[in-house]
């Protein structure tokens, strides 16, 4: 079985800037992911994808197997990310002359994730045989009990609406956020996925203090303060 980790970490970034390269506990956030990609002795290779040649070349002094140049359709604040995904897999496959079996991205704003939590996506992908596995922690809010949505009018509404209602929190069916931080694989999934989710899709649960992905300056403040707890 032939793995292949890729890392996509554009230059650009409107809700913290520069945050690729932000540095936490005084090394770059990248790094998080390139450490524990290679922790999880999984992958034959990793490789990161960047339109920024400064996150390139901090890729490489991380230890990235490979730095791979993203074309500028495929780095802008609109662009999906599974072209990028796809293009670094392709790049990376064309460069070691690999052909391989099971696709993983790590996000790389999202440093609190463990190298055991890429090892179990991975084997839930493998061990269950389905297309897919995406990550993620129990849901905070439920779309069937606290989670509302405005009509045309502005009149809220729930998100859904069984019948007959549920009274309790308790009583809805469990819910989960989707937390970005391990995507799993295998070559159809990622080459003929169907959005936003393969029908097969699994997901593999985290705790939610695994589960921050950087996306403002009070997100990095509440990751570098449990990343310092897990060093004492």
């Amino acid at each position: 079985m032939k793995r292949l980790c890729t890392i996509c970490a554009r230059g650009g970034s409107k809700g913290v800037k520069g945050k690729n390269l932000k540095l936490l506990m005084g090394r770059p956030l990248l790094s998080y992911s390139i450490e524990q990609a290679q922790a999880s002795g999984l992958f034959e290779f990793v490789v990161v994808s960047s339109d920024s040649e400064a996150i390139l070349e901090v890729a490489k002094e991380w230890g990235a197997d490979l730095a791979i140049r993203r074309p500028h359709d495929l780095a802008t604040d609109r662009a999906p990310k599974l072209p990028a995904i796809r293009h670094a897999v392709e790049t990376a496959q064309e460069t070691f002359g690999v052909a391989f079996d099971t696709f993983v991205d790590l996000d790389a704003t999202s440093p609190l994730r463990t190298p055991e939590d890429i090892r179990g996506a991975v084997a839930l992908l493998e061990e269950s045989g389905v297309s897919q596995v995406i990550t993620g922690a129990p849901a905070r809010r439920s779309p069937y009990f606290n989670l509302v949505e405005r009509d045309k009018e502005g009149h809220v509404r729930l998100s859904k609406t069984p019948d007959p209602p549920i009274l309790r929190r308790q009583d809805a069916p469990a819910c989960f956020d989707v937390n970005a931080s391990v995507y799993v694989w295998t070559r159809g999934g990622l080459f003929e996925p169907r959005y936003p989710l393969n029908p097969d899709a699994l997901l593999y649960e985290m705790p939610e203090e695994r589960s921050i992905d950087i996306d403002s300056e009070l997100d990095a403040k509440i990751v570098e303060l449990l990343i310092s707890d897990r060093c004492e």
